[in-house]
């Protein structure tokens, strides 16, 4: 199955072009960004050697769904979607961390809290609680964006001392990270599922509007467990049924991989990326609603610069 890794081709207009993990953002003349969503797979803030069919579409997809469903609440960047896996939007500027809130104790927080951490990022976390219990109100635990490997961990009262971001900022990401949050859980509830955690992230318009960036409530940066069930499994202890790339990220640390130094990633055969492609189309069934069509990938870079090229001349 054919996938996208990267892309080669310019832009009319581009005037600079970074790669990120799973994304590629080209910036244009009048203030306008392209952001291309490739199928590559991220784990451990490693980039797996192959791609998973249709990811790149499905996360691109997912996003635009629910920035479409959060307008309302909080303003984002996105103006339109010419390729599936292709959204264009304003210009920002980004701020330098993740807005990560988590409602249940599942995933990073889990293993901190197995190691004997009770404060993460600066915020308690109570005793005796087990792994993908309920926290009694969710959890705002910052990360810092890295250029390379991990992004790390810091609390609010850092962000500000170090100046990454002011008080008055921070105050509005705050702000509009629990109200995605609170929105995203209601409509992970219609559908049967939880919204157990997130990540957000933030930037600024030209003319000083904090907005929605990237992708929301996707595979990739969020964790969905399903709702039927999650009490009983809870208590008798079973592992939570779900819809998230947990489920690669285990299937790694049960190959010896967590992205450490000295470690191998391992071989992933075509049958288990298969299996994980079919996994993020039964989320985006799950959570949209809405049937999965397959985009043509016959040929995936050419079809997304036709579809751009048509879109900015039509603009």
């Amino acid at each position: 199955m054919n996938t996208l890794l990267a892309s080669s081709f310019s832009l009319p207009g581009q005037q600079s072009k970074y790669t990120g993990k799973v994304r590629e953002v080209i910036s244009l003349e009048n203030d306008l960004i392209v952001m291309i969503a490739t199928d590559k797979l991220s784990a451990f803030d490693v980039v797996m050697p192959k791609g998973i069919p249709f990811k790149g579409q499905i996360l691109n997809q997912i996003a635009t769904y629910m920035m479409e469903a959060t307008k309302d609440i909080v303003p984002n960047w996105l103006e339109a979607t010419p390729d599936p896996s292709v959204a264009i939007g304003k210009r920002c500027e980004p701020f330098k961390i993740e807005m990560v809130i988590r409602g249940y104790l599942s995933g990073h927080a889990a293993r901190e809290y197995k190691l004997g951490k009770r404060i993460l990022c600066g915020v308690p976390m109570p005793d005796g609680m087990i792994e993908n219990d309920r926290f009694p109100s969710p959890i705002i635990t910052p990360a810092i964006k890295a250029e390379e490997g991990h992004d790390e961990d810091i609390s609010r009262k850092e962000i500000i001392k170090q100046g990454i971001v002011s008080e008055n900022d921070y105050a509005v990401l705050e702000k509009y990270t629990r109200a995605l949050f609170e929105r995203g859980s209601q409509l992970a509830k219609d559908k049967d599922l939880i919204l157990v955690d997130t990540k957000y992230e933030f930037g600024k318009t030209f003319d000083g509007m904090i907005v929605l960036i990237d992708e929301i409530h996707t595979p990739d940066s969020s964790r969905y467990f399903y709702e039927d069930g999650y009490a009983e499994r809870q208590a008798i202890g079973e592992s939570q049924k779900q819809l998230s790339k947990e489920f690669v990220r285990q299937w790694l640390i049960s190959r010896g991989f967590q992205g450490l130094e000295g470690q191998q990633i391992p071989e992933m055969s075509e049958d288990y990326i298969e299996k994980v492609s079919d996994r993020y189309i039964e989320l985006y069934e799950h959570i949209t609603g809405n049937k999965f069509v397959k985009g043509d990938v016959s040929s995936i870079e050419n079809r997304i610069k036709q579809n751009i090229l048509t879109y900015l001349k039509s603009r």
